[in-house]
């Protein structure tokens, strides 16, 4: 793993090395590259690295302040990252959701629990009804998926 991801935990609200004020730390940034401060991600490699960093971060019971600032940190650069090497496009929610079912070998009845019905579910998929927010939000948590992605392509 890089320098940036392991000496996350020895900054504090001193600075990287608990003598140094913050302000005194931001006037040489590249002194705080230098120590390891993450930085943005410019290779699948480093997101491999940045996403295991968070995936251990965020998987302790009681994280410390300095491991959730560094959660802070790291989450939107890994964001940033995924958004501009792996762009998701804008797609009618019925074909997102009709390739979800596909891709994971469901059922239209399998969904039925997450928009109420299976006349439900039928309506979406042929387009004569529209996912409500609470159908977002369940589709959302059973696939794993950002809500983003049953917005559409007229929401984009």
């Amino acid at each position: 793993m890089h320098r940036q991801c392991d000496n996350r935990a020895n900054w504090d609200k001193t600075g990287p090395r608990g003598g140094e004020t913050v302000s005194t730390t931001l006037a040489n940034p590249t002194e705080m590259i230098r120590q390891g401060a993450p930085r943005l991600i410019h290779s699948d490699e480093e997101l491999e690295e940045y996403t295991q960093a968070l995936f251990t971060l965020t998987a302790k019971p009681d994280p410390t302040p300095e491991e959730e600032a560094a959660i802070e940190l790291m989450t939107p650069l890994v964001e940033r990252y995924e958004q501009e090497r792996f762009p998701i496009p804008a797609a009618d929610p019925a074909d997102v959701l009709r390739f979800l079912l596909e891709h994971n070998g469901l059922s239209q009845r399998d969904i039925a629990p997450e928009l109420g019905s299976e006349s439900t579910v039928s309506l979406v998929l042929s387009g004569k009804r529209k996912l409500n927010r609470d159908h977002i939000a369940r589709l959302s948590r059973r696939f794993n998926v950002s809500p983003a992605v049953f917005f559409g392509a007229a929401s984009a």
